[in-house]
């Protein structure tokens, strides 16, 4: 039986992550959540470093994978203190805990390491974030690295899937807007249209983790960072013309484009950069 624990398990990406290896024979699955706990998750809080050791022992999982976070780029802005405790302090005391048991850690970044000047880039790029959540990371990144040589970093670009509202995702948290601007009284909702992403579709992620794991369930695990995503770059304005038409919305949208960078450089915690 090969046993994998999913810190984060409630979250956008960690649910797709339970769904599918939970679907794997001859595979156990142990899911933790916090502020949406289920009855198929272990209510934990990973900023717990001492409750975060007893679950690894108790559960003696083979391989984990740190899929909680603060992802949002504002509230780590407003809040490092938060963004450190869960990006960077609990990702060392997993990694610790897990090394300490001979289990392979996969800990979930972010193309927010770097500042989107020179894209494509690889895994060996020179990381250089330009707000709290993309410094944060790069400081998880740098703690499990420090703490495990059993361990791995997929960092990942702006993701969407199954979502349990609107605002679970940076893709699907424009609906509001473009709701609004097909309304009869609805004003031209304006979305960015030069800053490139590449939206990943949050099971097509869970696939790859999984086929990482057996990698890993063969003796064969995989160490270091490594980069994945979906392969069709759109700006936030053709994500926003996308979703009116599956919404089948008729949206009134407004791009706007390198013009406003200037305004934008000022406040790069709010810009559109890489996530």
């Amino acid at each position: 039986m090969f046993k994998v624990a999913v810190i984060g398990a409630s979250g956008l990406l960690g649910r797709a992550i339970v769904d599918e290896l939970a679907a794997q024979p001859d595979w156990q699955v142990v899911g933790t959540a916090f502020s949406r706990p289920t009855p198929n998750t272990v209510v934990l809080d990973v900023r717990d470093a001492r409750a975060m050791e007893q679950f690894i022992d108790r559960e003696a999982p083979d391989a984990l994978v740190i899929a909680a976070a603060e992802r949002r780029p504002d509230v780590c802005e407003r809040h490092p203190e938060l963004a450190r405790a869960l990006n960077v302090d609990a990702v060392r005391a997993i990694a610790a805990a897990a090394h300490r048991r001979g289990a392979w850690t996969l800990s979930i970044s972010t193309d927010y390491v770097f500042d989107g000047t020179r894209p494509p880039y690889r895994p060996d790029s020179e990381p250089a974030p330009l707000n709290a959540y993309g410094r944060s990371k790069l400081e998880g990144e740098r703690a499990l690295a420090a703490t495990t040589d059993f361990g791995c970093v997929l960092r990942l670009p702006l993701l969407y899937g199954p979502i349990v509202d609107w605002a679970e995702s940076a893709v699907t948290s424009l609906v509001p807007a473009i709701a609004a601007s097909a309304a009869a009284e609805g004003k031209a909702a304006s979305m960015d249209a030069w800053a490139i992403r590449c939206p990943t579709f949050t099971p097509d992620v869970a696939f790859v983790i999984r086929q990482m794991l057996e990698r890993h369930a063969k003796g064969n695990a995989i160490r270091g960072i490594v980069h994945w995503s979906g392969d069709e770059p759109m700006t936030k304005y053709e994500i926003a013309v996308r979703l009116g038409e599956a919404l089948q919305l008729d949206a009134r949208l407004t791009p706007f484009d390198a013009a406003i960078r200037e305004v934008l450089a000022a406040f790069p915690w709010r810009g559109d950069t890489p996530a």
